[in-house]
């Protein structure tokens, strides 16, 4: 699947009230992305981002992002994550997802519809969940159109910089060439 709106991959399934410090430890933020990105979910799965395969997808319960602003979902894209499903979202982290274009959908029952290692292939746009593992296909909310746009778009980051709003070489070095 080409687009990021359409996606496939294996479900690790996560709890409710999942944190930004648990995601994004305080640490990491000091390292370069790459290898913070390596230290995703430490105090609660440690080696988790080594378990990790290009289009996978993260689901969680309720209130997931709950905590800072840290950019969890630049480590998450770094890692190759696909997609987040969510019963509910922390509305920081959320707006962090879509920001960085890495569809963020919500899905009332997530954890009730899939189990940590199903296979899941989602059209975000048109609203279909398929878990391929139990056979099961669920009408889920789709993206709003001005969302789908962003997502793929790359983000909002990616669309200011290509409109001319943002440098982000310029914003790396303070301002200083």
């Amino acid at each position: 699947m080409t687009s990021p709106l359409r996606v496939r991959g294996r479900a690790w399934v996560f709890g409710d009230e999942i944190n930004t410090d648990d995601m994004y430890p305080g640490f990491a933020m000091k390292l370069p992305v790459a290898e913070a990105a390596q230290h995703m979910f430490d105090a609660t799965r440690p080696g988790w981002p080594a378990l990790i395969e290009a289009g996978d997808i993260v689901v969680a319960g309720r209130n997931f992002g709950l905590g800072s602003s840290r950019a969890c979902a630049e480590l998450f894209v770094h890692l190759g994550i696909s997609c987040l499903v969510a019963e509910q979202y922390n509305s920081l982290f959320h707006r962090n997802a879509l920001n960085y274009g890495l569809p963020a959908l919500t899905v009332p029952d997530a954890r009730v519809l899939i189990d940590e290692g199903d296979v899941l292939a989602i059209d975000a746009a048109a609203g279909l969940l398929r878990n391929e593992t139990r056979g099961t296909e669920h009408h889920i909310q789709p993206l709003p159109a001005f969302v789908v746009e962003l997502v793929e778009g790359g983000g909002l980051i990616n669309r200011l910089e290509a409109a001319g709003f943002l440098d982000r070489n310029d914003a790396t070095a303070g301002g200083k060439p």
